[in-house]
């Protein structure tokens, strides 16, 4: 059946494993940095 179907699926997602890389502050951060200087 793995042949058909590829690996199981992970129990939990990585939203409720809270994955390290993707914190809130991180995501803020990113976005301010994308933002053009006329818009900020």
């Amino acid at each position: 059946m793995a042949r058909i179907f590829g690996d199981v699926l992970p129990e939990t997602t990585s939203d409720e494993r809270g994955d390290e890389r993707d914190t809130p502050s991180s995501a803020d951060d990113w976005l301010r940095s994308q933002v053009p200087p006329h818009h900020g």
